[in-house]
């Protein structure tokens, strides 16, 4: 029996775009919305599995960092990275009205608007990657090539 996914705004994009991509169901905890536990979902390192994260910077206000899971965001090279003297994570209140998405299903590509993106240089080492399709229990198989064109994304060192 074949599962109907619903497309999602990610998704979507990626259409118009003419991107290809492989939309991944996975089995989410509630209580374990960690990309470690994604990536044991989906049988895959979790070096491959890559967080969304949503900051305010102090310059230039939101910016997009996307991480391997088992990454730490340094805050520093991330203000760096953005032109910003300094960056924090948004507050989980805010992050649905700024991007569109929630926490556990926050995806890069697709949010309400456009903001910078930095993503991990180690994205280059695989031939995909996956990252959050916008819900939570769906995730994007995508070139990261093809995720660095899309978002109109920076390459950097942010760990």
């Amino acid at each position: 029996m074949t599962v109907k996914i619903n497309k999602t705004n990610a998704a979507r994009l990626l259409d118009r775009e003419k991107i290809a991509y492989r939309l991944i169901p996975y089995r989410f905890d509630e209580n374990d919305l960690a990309a470690v536990h994604v990536a044991a979902e989906l049988d895959e390192p979790v070096e491959r599995v890559f967080k969304t994260l949503v900051l305010r910077g102090d310059r230039h206000g939101i910016l997009v960092c996307v991480i391997p899971g088992d990454g730490e965001l340094d805050l520093k090279k991330a203000a760096r990275a953005s032109g910003d003297k300094s960056v924090a994570m948004l507050h989980m209140k805010e992050l649905l009205p700024v991007t569109g998405y929630i926490r556990g299903g926050c995806s890069p590509i697709g949010m309400k608007k456009r903001f910078p993106v930095f993503i991990h240089s180690s994205c280059m080492d695989f031939e995909t990657i996956y990252v959050s399709a916008g819900v939570r229990g769906l995730q994007i198989e995508i070139a990261p090539a093809d995720l660095v064109r899309v978002t109109a994304a920076s390459l950097e060192d942010l760990l």
